[in-house]
């Protein structure tokens, strides 16, 4: 039996979308039976860290740190770097 190009074509198609699809239902099955155990904490019951609490980093460290990678990925000396200023994102 000879099949044509486009009934291959279809049936290709149609078996990747009808796996896609089963994924998908899987998918949002099983993400369903695992948050059933789960129980969603109050989040006024857990008191956020004081920004204070964070670690001290040293700033002539880390402009040593940042112009050691520039000068590294830019394969020239680091001492014809120079970084002018530096905010934390």
């Amino acid at each position: 039996m000879d099949y044509s190009s486009v009934f291959v074509c279809l049936m290709g198609m149609g078996t990747v979308f009808f796996g896609l699809i089963c994924l998908i239902v899987l998918t949002t099955i099983m993400g369903r039976l695992c948050g059933l155990g789960k129980k969603s904490a109050p989040a006024a019951a857990v008191p956020a860290p004081a920004a204070a609490a964070a670690p001290q980093v040293n700033q002539q460290e880390l402009v040593a740190a940042v112009s050691a990678a520039i000068a590294e990925e830019l394969g020239t000396d680091i001492t014809g770097i120079r970084i002018l200023s530096m905010k934390k994102l």
